[in-house]
């Protein structure tokens, strides 16, 4: 199948978006006017917008999965905890382990949980937000289980992306309104005397 005859990803595919999050292009929001067009959330799609094609089942889906995975990745843990007391390592290090493995899923239940809340300041990213990644990591759990807590509420992203897209929106419409009326008719500048 050639490029041009690949079809585009539906709005449900969860794939992303070639014009961030509220781009403006044709036909967008349903409108047929050239309107800012909503971003998708993984595994959402768009679906996020009206809360319909599925919304409900996906977010009951994206729930359980997430609590699955962390349920998972605990007996995994568990598996390696079992391994450090067969090496008979002491307490010292046991204690060590699992202290660093609860604080590394706080922390990332913390990320991930304000990545839904708010976009971070591409401008404060630094060596140690690219250094936390190792953190994240350890702490796959706590994001789990973050992404299990949103799934609860709302699609993970939800709030944040919804603003953004309302934002997006009242932007166009300004600048739509501003554009109104016929240019040709504005009033007549008063002749400067000599």
């Amino acid at each position: 199948m050639s490029d041009e005859q690949t079809p585009a990803p539906s709005p449900e595919s969860g794939g992303p978006q070639p014009g961030g999050p509220a781009s403006v292009g044709p036909g967008a929001g349903g409108q047929g006017s050239g309107g800012p067009e909503p971003a998708e959330i993984r595994f959402f799609g768009t679906t996020w917008v009206h809360h319909d094609g599925g919304y409900g089942l996906r977010r009951a889906g994206a729930a359980v999965g997430s609590l699955a995975l962390a349920a998972a990745g605990a007996l995994v843990l568990r598996f390696a905890f079992q391994g450090l007391e067969i090496a008979a390592v002491g307490p010292f290090v046991g204690i060590l382990v699992v202290a660093g493995f609860a604080i590394c899923s706080a922390l990332a239940f913390r990320r991930t949980w304000d990545g839904f809340v708010r976009r971070p300041d591409p401008a404060g990213r630094s060596a140690a937000d690219t250094s936390s990644q190792g953190l994240m990591m350890i702490g796959f759990i706590g994001s789990l289980l973050a992404y299990f807590c949103r799934s609860l509420v709302e699609a993970p992203g939800e709030k944040l992306h919804r603003a953004e897209y309302a934002a997006a929106r009242e932007r166009h419409e300004r600048r739509r309104g501003a554009r109104t009326g016929n240019p040709a008719a504005k009033k007549p500048r008063p002749k400067k005397r000599r």
